[in-house]
């Protein structure tokens, strides 16, 4: 059965981005190394592409190479197009939204859109087999973090203060317990954490 696990960059602070979705610094460890490190095609990339350092990239790869499944809000869909119908990682993407897929977008594009957040989380873990579900933090994943559905917290922790902006754990205001982080991978400008949630 698959491994959810609910996933972001993250400031010190807890934001994703700011108020107006733009992650700023939050993403510079993307570009600061020399491994390239680009979605799907590993052995391709693309000029201009993301470069991480020689740690992250030994991180990333095989978490991004793991994913079968994608869940996201019909925010992050619309402010990226879908990735015009080719996910970053994973076969599947599952959108939570109440709108139906846009008339015509992507015909060919496995993206599933559902209305409910545990309908999501359980269309994704049929799609991804025994790979892993990756849930996108903020409004999204702290719902299926409250619901109970995420087994895993992931976070690319960057040493930046946005001071204000989208949380990573959305809107949940009841305390959780997490295990001691079972992966902490130092890269350049990151720090890569991986915690279980306790049952």
């Amino acid at each position: 059965m698959s491994t959810v696990v609910m996933h972001n960059v993250v400031s010190l602070d807890g934001f994703v981005a700011d108020l107006h979705d733009d992650p700023g610094p939050l993403f510079d460890w993307y570009f600061n190394g020399d491994q390239h490190l680009t979605a799907q095609e590993m052995d391709d990339p693309s000029p201009g592409g993301l470069r991480v350092s020689q740690a992250s990239y030994d991180h990333v790869r095989p978490v991004w190479d793991g994913i079968g499944c994608m869940v996201i809000g019909r925010h992050l869909f619309d402010i990226t197009n879908g990735w015009e119908g080719r996910p970053p990682t994973g076969e599947h993407v599952v959108v939570v939204s109440h709108r139906p897929r846009p008339e015509g977008w992507h015909p060919e594009a496995s993206y599933h859109f559902v209305d409910d957040v545990a309908r999501a989380v359980a269309t994704a873990r049929e799609l991804a087999g025994d790979t892993t579900v990756s849930v996108a933090a903020g409004d999204v994943g702290g719902q299926a973090f409250a619901l109970g559905l995420v087994d895993e917290v992931a976070m690319d922790l960057v040493p930046v203060v946005l001071g204000t902006g989208k949380r990573y754990f959305g809107s949940v205001d009841t305390q959780h317990l997490l295990d001691d982080p079972h992966v902490v991978v130092r890269g350049d400008r990151v720090l890569h954490l991986r915690f279980r949630v306790r049952r």
